[in-house]
């Protein structure tokens, strides 16, 4: 039986109110800061990555795949997009996915949004960026290194993320930290062998078809049509697959039910697209897919807004 892909991210009620707002001040600080430096960092062929990359995460992310004992795990893509664009890219790509999340699917709390930037776009981001050039100096500028370090960068990144969250619940008097932390290392560090694979995997096939995008920074245009036209189109095969997508709760839900706190989730303000399901359409298949396509149109085009907007910048100081 085909499902639609569960919710993901912290929702609201799960974190103290002092917490949450700490973690937007911070969050919003470091992403004002990250739009500044993108404006001098990122390649001109970066930029319609930038877009289909956000696309394809974002469809990447509801395909929740089966861990062990009726759990499930999800891409998260902070590795991924910190290898291909660099790290404060990195982060605005996944402010753009994680924010359409929240505000028109109803993934995560509005409170609590703060709290997911943080842990996928900023933690996972600051953890991939600096396995990746640790592990850069061992394994080399080989394709067997570049594979090697997508993998552990993946991995940990997936893996320290959930600490920051099992810490977050700990502060906020939500589960102790005695509990939380070894409950949520776990079993993401089974979730993140999945996220160190797709990373490898994603890495193996651009180093196969065009390798030129591995290379952060480089300011000639490299087949830019053609990068749009493929990242949509693998964007729009991830968004049809979607309804395959394991029913079992991600690892945060199941360590909430497992550990008795589940209920202190709260529903959302308001509903726009529910649990990945297009109001209106009475086959679940068929709205689910129509909502993955609809999300990563959205999150291309503010990926892509982001990006241009600092261009238009570069331009005017120029």
């Amino acid at each position: 039986m085909l499902a639609s892909p569960v919710p993901m991210h912290i929702p609201d009620g799960f974190l103290s109110v002092a917490v949450s707002l700490i973690l937007w001040v911070v969050s919003a600080g470091i992403i004002a800061y990250a739009l500044k430096r993108v404006n001098d960092d990122l390649g001109e062929r970066q930029v319609p990555l930038m877009g289909v990359l956000a696309a394809c995460i974002f469809a990447g992310q509801m395909l929740n795949f089966s861990v062990t004992g009726g759990t499930s795990g999800h891409l998260m893509g902070a590795a991924l997009a910190t290898i291909l664009l660099g790290p404060w890219a990195g982060i605005l790509v996944m402010t753009c996915v994680v924010s359409i999340q929240a505000l028109i699917f109803q993934d995560g709390g509005l409170l609590v949004l703060g709290a997911n930037l943080f842990n996928m776009g900023i933690v996972g981001v600051t953890v991939a960026y600096f396995t990746e050039r640790t592990a850069r100096k061992f394994a080399g500028d080989t394709s067997w290194g570049l594979f090697a370090r997508g993998f552990v960068a993946g991995w940990l990144s997936i893996f320290v993320a959930s600490l920051a969250c099992a810490l977050q619940l700990a502060l906020s008097g939500t589960s102790p930290a005695n509990i939380a932390i070894p409950a949520m290392a776990g079993i993401h560090a089974l979730i993140g062998i999945g996220e160190g694979l797709i990373t490898a995997g994603a890495l193996a096939f651009l180093y196969a078809t065009r390798r030129e995008l591995l290379t952060v920074g480089d300011a000639q245009p490299v087949g830019g049509k053609m990068v749009w036209i493929a990242g949509l189109v693998i964007a729009g095969l991830l968004a049809i697959i979607s309804p395959l997508a394991s029913a079992h709760p991600d690892g945060l839900e199941w360590v909430a039910e497992q550990k008795g706190f589940l209920d202190t989730a709260q529903e959302p303000l308001y509903a726009i697209i529910p649990d990945y399901v297009l109001p209106g359409i009475s086959n679940e298949a068929l709205a689910t897919i129509l909502a993955g396509i609809v999300g990563a149109l959205l999150v291309f085009g503010a990926a892509i807004g982001v990006a241009y907007m600092r261009r238009k910048r570069q331009m005017l100081t120029g």
